[in-house]
Formats: C-alpha cells, structure tokens, sequence
C-alpha cells in the first residue's frame, strides 16, 4: 500500500514537472521584461536611493523616511497643514499623521490649531526641529552630489528634464484615471 501511494506520488511528481516544462516561458520570449519596465525601473532606483539616503540620517538622527520627509517640508515651506505636506510629499494622509505624531513627541514640530477648522492643525519646526533640518541638509546635498557626480552635467540635464516631463506625464495619467472611475 506504502509502495503504490509512493509510486503514484512520484507519476504525480513527474506530471507535474512534465507540466511546468510544458508551459515554461524562454525569458527571451516574454513580451513584458520587469528589468526593462519603466515604471519597476523607477521604482528599484527610488528604492535604492531611499535605503541609501535613510542610512544618512535614520543613524543620525533616529528618523524614518516619512519622519524625513515631514521634516525637509516644513524646513523648507515654514508652516503647512498635514493634508498640504501629504499632497507634497506624495504620502498617504495616515503616514503623514504617523510621522506628525513622531516629531511632536520628540519636540521637533508643533501644532497649532485652525480657527477656520478644527479639523486640522497648523504645523511648523520647533527650535530642535529647525537645528536638525539645518544640520541635515548639508548631509542630503553631499548625498545627492555624490549620487549624480557620476553624469554629465548635458547628462544631467536631460535628466532633469525627463523627470520633469514623465511627472507631469504621470500627474496626467492619474487624472485620466481618476476621472474614469467617476
């Protein structure tokens, strides 16, 4: 009984196997190559340049990528509201509220309530706050130096460019999706 279930498993196995072989795909053949996909390519760079960027200031300074870029924000616009440093920054209103909650805690920002609406606060650096925005942005510079010194500077700026065209290419596309859906 052991040897004929043993043996069926092992017909079952190699059917399998038969199967798979079957439908195997020569990765030259693939009409869809996610090493030469735009948008995976973009998203393995972003992916890069952020665990090698939050290396610079999570040791340092003890922050996260979203506490990071709520910080730069209000470093750099002053005063802004939770919803305005989310559309910004591109991050989910609940990452946003998270990383507000985490640089309160630490003293590094401030709340300060809307009289027009109770609903949502003004935010802005502390003294700590701006210190360490001060303090990193020297860091992030010679960090993003360091990333482009390897282009030319006509390289550079046809990359600039290009980013530039495939935002606002992507902005309108998520327009036309949005609008689809309604």
């Amino acid at each position: 009984m052991a040897s004929q279930r043993a043996s069926q498993g092992n017909r079952d196995g190699q059917r399998d196997e038969r199967a798979a072989a079957d439908c195997a795909v020569s990765p030259d053949a693939a009409p869809l190559k996610l090493e030469h996909f735009l948008p995976y390519q973009l998203n393995v760079v972003t992916s890069l340049v952020s665990q090698a960027l939050s290396r610079v200031y999570a040791r340092r300074y003890r922050i996260g990528v979203p506490e990071w870029r709520v910080l730069v924000t209000l470093g750099q616009y002053g005063v802004m509201t939770g919803k305005a440093i989310g559309a910004h920054t591109h991050m989910h209103k609940t990452k946003v509220s998270r990383a507000v909650a985490l640089l309160a805690k630490r003293k590094l920002l401030v709340r300060r309530g809307n009289r027009a609406d109770k609903r949502e606060s003004f935010l802005s650096l502390t003294a700590g706050g701006r210190a360490m925005y001060e303090e990193l942005a020297p860091h992030a510079l010679a960090f993003a130096d360091k990333l482009t010194e390897i282009l030319t500077p006509a390289d550079r700026d046809a990359f600039n460019r290009a980013v530039a065209q495939l935002t606002e290419r992507s902005a309108q596309l998520v327009a036309e999706v949005e609008g689809e859906e309604k």
